[in-house]
Protein backbone atom coordinates (compact mmCIF):
# COMPACT_ATOMS: atom_id res chain seq x y z
CA UNK A 1 0.00 0.00 0.00
CA UNK A 2 1.29 3.19 -0.85
CA UNK A 3 2.10 5.73 1.95
CA UNK A 4 1.17 8.80 1.05
CA UNK A 5 1.09 10.79 4.37
CA UNK A 6 3.22 10.06 8.14
CA UNK A 7 3.00 11.59 11.23
CA UNK A 8 6.50 11.69 12.76
CA UNK A 9 6.23 12.02 16.42
CA UNK A 10 9.23 12.40 18.59
CA UNK A 11 10.15 12.94 21.80
CA UNK A 12 12.38 11.66 25.09
CA UNK A 13 9.67 9.22 25.60
CA UNK A 14 10.62 9.12 29.31
CA UNK A 15 8.90 6.77 30.07
CA UNK A 16 6.15 6.91 27.22
CA UNK A 17 2.30 7.39 28.22
CA UNK A 18 -0.97 6.93 27.77
CA UNK A 19 -1.25 11.01 27.15
CA UNK A 20 1.42 10.30 23.77
CA UNK A 21 -0.72 7.49 22.51
CA UNK A 22 -4.27 9.77 22.92
CA UNK A 23 -2.20 12.65 21.53
CA UNK A 24 -0.81 10.96 18.54
CA UNK A 25 -4.37 8.95 18.00
CA UNK A 26 -6.32 11.80 17.87
CA UNK A 27 -3.81 13.97 15.95
CA UNK A 28 -3.57 11.04 13.21
CA UNK A 29 -7.44 11.12 13.09
CA UNK A 30 -7.67 14.24 12.09
CA UNK A 31 -5.17 14.28 9.24
CA UNK A 32 -6.30 10.76 8.11
CA UNK A 33 -2.37 9.94 8.09
CA UNK A 34 -1.77 6.21 7.03
CA UNK A 35 1.23 6.01 9.58
CA UNK A 36 2.41 6.95 12.88
CA UNK A 37 5.86 6.79 13.44
CA UNK A 38 7.53 7.49 17.19
CA UNK A 39 10.74 8.54 16.99
CA UNK A 40 13.02 8.45 20.68
CA UNK A 41 15.69 11.40 20.82
CA UNK A 42 19.22 10.11 21.71
CA UNK A 43 20.52 13.08 22.45
CA UNK A 44 18.19 15.91 22.23
CA UNK A 45 19.47 19.42 21.98
CA UNK A 46 17.38 21.61 24.21
CA UNK A 47 17.55 18.74 27.19
CA UNK A 48 20.04 17.93 30.37
CA UNK A 49 20.57 14.58 28.81
CA UNK A 50 22.85 13.30 32.19
CA UNK A 51 19.02 13.18 33.50
CA UNK A 52 17.75 10.88 30.92
CA UNK A 53 17.06 7.22 30.78
CA UNK A 54 19.61 5.24 28.77
CA UNK A 55 18.41 5.27 24.63
CA UNK A 56 17.89 1.70 24.84
CA UNK A 57 15.76 1.78 27.58
CA UNK A 58 13.49 4.23 26.88
CA UNK A 59 13.11 2.97 22.76
CA UNK A 60 12.28 -0.67 24.48
CA UNK A 61 9.35 0.91 26.32
CA UNK A 62 7.81 2.90 23.18
CA UNK A 63 7.95 -0.37 21.34
CA UNK A 64 6.34 -2.22 24.30
CA UNK A 65 3.54 0.49 24.65
CA UNK A 66 2.88 0.78 20.75
CA UNK A 67 3.12 -3.42 20.17
CA UNK A 68 -0.54 -3.77 19.53
CA UNK A 69 -1.32 -0.81 17.48
CA UNK A 70 -1.18 -1.13 13.66
CA UNK A 71 -1.05 2.62 12.71
CA UNK A 72 2.05 2.91 14.90
CA UNK A 73 5.47 2.15 14.66
CA UNK A 74 8.43 2.99 15.48
CA UNK A 75 11.92 3.93 14.44
CA UNK A 76 15.91 4.41 15.76
CA UNK A 77 17.28 6.66 13.38
CA UNK A 78 17.85 9.08 15.71
CA UNK A 79 19.29 6.51 17.90
CA UNK A 80 21.90 5.47 15.61
CA UNK A 81 22.92 9.17 14.59
CA UNK A 82 25.94 10.56 15.98
CA UNK A 83 25.94 13.72 18.54
CA UNK A 84 22.65 15.71 19.20
CA UNK A 85 19.39 14.94 17.76
CA UNK A 86 18.46 17.71 15.05
CA UNK A 87 14.76 17.38 13.67
CA UNK A 88 15.88 18.40 10.27
CA UNK A 89 18.18 15.37 10.07
CA UNK A 90 15.40 13.36 11.03
CA UNK A 91 13.23 14.97 8.46
CA UNK A 92 16.12 14.58 5.78
CA UNK A 93 16.15 10.84 6.78
CA UNK A 94 12.38 10.38 6.08
CA UNK A 95 12.19 12.42 2.58
CA UNK A 96 14.95 9.95 1.29
CA UNK A 97 12.87 6.64 3.47
CA UNK A 98 9.39 7.47 1.73
CA UNK A 99 10.55 9.84 -1.30
CA UNK A 100 9.10 12.93 -2.00
CA UNK A 101 5.39 11.81 -3.03
CA UNK A 102 4.74 11.42 0.89
CA UNK A 103 3.75 14.26 3.39
CA UNK A 104 5.54 14.05 6.07
CA UNK A 105 4.10 15.76 9.59
CA UNK A 106 5.87 16.58 12.56
CA UNK A 107 3.79 16.47 16.20
CA UNK A 108 5.06 19.41 18.41
CA UNK A 109 3.48 20.15 21.51
CA UNK A 110 2.03 24.37 21.94
CA UNK A 111 5.01 23.98 25.20
CA UNK A 112 7.88 24.05 22.53
CA UNK A 113 6.71 26.54 20.76
CA UNK A 114 8.86 28.91 22.67
CA UNK A 115 12.18 27.46 21.81
CA UNK A 116 11.13 26.55 18.24
CA UNK A 117 12.52 29.98 16.82
CA UNK A 118 15.64 28.53 18.14
CA UNK A 119 15.97 25.00 16.24
CA UNK A 120 18.62 24.15 14.17
CA UNK A 121 17.98 25.42 10.54
CA UNK A 122 14.12 26.13 11.61
CA UNK A 123 13.33 27.94 8.43
CA UNK A 124 14.41 24.76 6.53
CA UNK A 125 12.72 22.23 8.82
CA UNK A 126 9.38 24.40 8.19
CA UNK A 127 9.56 24.12 4.53
CA UNK A 128 10.51 20.15 4.47
CA UNK A 129 7.69 18.90 6.27
CA UNK A 130 4.67 20.28 8.09
CA UNK A 131 4.99 21.15 11.85
CA UNK A 132 1.65 20.13 13.27
CA UNK A 133 0.93 21.70 16.50
CA UNK A 134 -0.83 20.08 19.84
CA UNK A 135 -2.52 21.91 22.24
CA UNK A 136 -4.75 22.36 25.30
CA UNK A 137 -8.25 23.29 24.39
CA UNK A 138 -8.53 27.35 24.70
CA UNK A 139 -4.65 27.70 24.07
CA UNK A 140 -3.73 30.92 22.44
CA UNK A 141 -2.64 30.60 18.53
CA UNK A 142 -1.35 34.25 19.18
CA UNK A 143 2.08 32.60 21.04
CA UNK A 144 2.78 31.64 17.40
CA UNK A 145 3.76 35.07 17.02
CA UNK A 146 6.53 34.50 19.12
CA UNK A 147 8.69 33.05 16.13
CA UNK A 148 8.29 36.60 14.25
CA UNK A 149 12.04 37.01 14.11
CA UNK A 150 12.58 33.41 13.41
CA UNK A 151 9.98 32.97 10.50
CA UNK A 152 8.09 34.57 7.64
CA UNK A 153 4.78 35.81 7.76
CA UNK A 154 3.65 32.76 5.55
CA UNK A 155 5.85 29.97 7.59
CA UNK A 156 3.73 31.53 10.49
CA UNK A 157 0.44 30.90 9.07
CA UNK A 158 1.69 27.85 7.69
CA UNK A 159 1.75 26.54 11.16
CA UNK A 160 -1.34 28.42 12.57
CA UNK A 161 -3.28 26.00 10.07
CA UNK A 162 -2.54 22.96 11.64
CA UNK A 163 -2.53 24.24 15.12
CA UNK A 164 -4.45 21.11 16.61
CA UNK A 165 -6.25 21.44 20.05
CA UNK A 166 -6.14 18.07 21.59
CA UNK A 167 -8.42 16.35 24.25
CA UNK A 168 -7.10 17.82 27.63
CA UNK A 169 -4.74 15.21 29.38
CA UNK A 170 -3.11 15.43 32.94
CA UNK A 171 -0.07 13.29 32.56
CA UNK A 172 3.16 13.76 32.85
CA UNK A 173 6.50 12.03 31.93
CA UNK A 174 8.10 13.77 35.00
CA UNK A 175 5.34 12.56 37.35
CA UNK A 176 5.35 9.18 36.25
CA UNK A 177 9.28 9.24 37.24
CA UNK A 178 8.30 11.02 40.71
CA UNK A 179 5.95 8.18 41.42
CA UNK A 180 8.16 5.23 40.11
CA UNK A 181 10.74 6.95 42.88
CA UNK A 182 8.46 6.39 45.61
CA UNK A 183 7.39 3.40 44.80
CA UNK A 184 4.02 4.57 44.01
CA UNK A 185 1.60 3.04 41.09
CA UNK A 186 1.54 4.26 37.29
CA UNK A 187 -0.37 1.73 36.14
CA UNK A 188 -3.00 4.17 35.61
CA UNK A 189 -0.45 6.23 33.39
CA UNK A 190 1.57 3.81 31.60
CA UNK A 191 0.72 0.18 29.76
CA UNK A 192 1.46 -2.68 31.76
CA UNK A 193 4.15 -3.71 29.47
CA UNK A 194 6.01 -0.60 29.69
CA UNK A 195 5.06 -0.42 33.82
CA UNK A 196 6.48 -4.01 33.83
CA UNK A 197 9.14 -3.00 31.81
CA UNK A 198 10.30 -0.08 34.14
CA UNK A 199 10.39 -2.68 37.62
CA UNK A 200 12.09 -5.40 35.90
CA UNK A 201 14.96 -2.53 34.73
CA UNK A 202 14.30 -0.73 38.16
CA UNK A 203 14.24 2.00 35.77
CA UNK A 204 13.82 5.98 37.71
CA UNK A 205 14.89 4.33 41.18
CA UNK A 206 17.63 6.84 42.88
CA UNK A 207 20.59 4.51 42.76
CA UNK A 208 19.86 3.59 39.40
CA UNK A 209 22.30 5.28 36.55
CA UNK A 210 21.68 8.74 36.36
CA UNK A 211 17.57 8.96 37.26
Amino acid sequence: MAINSVLLFGGTFDPIHHGHHEIATFVATKLSVDKVIFVPAADPPHKDTASITSAKDRYAMVELAIQDEPLFSISDCELKRQGPSYTIDTIRYFQDLFGSSTQLFWLIGADSIKDLGGWYKIEELVESCQIVTACRPGANKQELQLLCNSLSTGMIKQLETYWIETPEIDISSTSIRECAIDNKPIDSWVSLPVVEYIHKHQLYKKNHGNN
